[in-house]
């Protein structure tokens, strides 16, 4: 069974950076798009960010030009670069496979606050 481990997570204040990285126990980076999700306070979870198995990302709108999605498949590594971050980014993200999640990893906790 894959497990997927989210890191990274942290207190930052606005405009601040942080970058997250998964994980994974198993071989699933080459097989399978990836993702990060997030849910934020009383929200539902969302898909922000993914990149396919030739490494093509897309992000939601709200996160484009501040968020980086990348991939080490040699390493089973995934990373998410995140900047200039506001009080909205605040969630549990997630890794894990994209655009449906298959192995439900205990997240990492980012709160953007001053």
């Amino acid at each position: 069974q894959v497990q997927l481990v989210e890191s990274g997570g942290d207190l930052v204040q606005p405009g601040g950076s942080l970058r997250l990285s998964c994980a994974a126990s198993g071989n699933i980076f080459s097989i399978s798009a990836m993702g990060w999700y997030r849910q934020a306070p009383g929200k539902q979870l969302a898909l922000v960010a993914v990149i396919t198995r030739g490494g093509t990302a897309s992000y939601i709108d709200s996160v484009k030009g501040r968020f980086t999605i990348s991939r080490d498949n040699a390493k089973n590594m995934l990373y998410l670069q995140m900047n200039s971050l506001s009080p909205e980014d605040t969630a549990v993200y997630y890794c894990d496979t994209a655009p449906h999640r298959s192995y439900w990893g205990q997240g990492t906790h980012v709160t953007v606050s001053s």
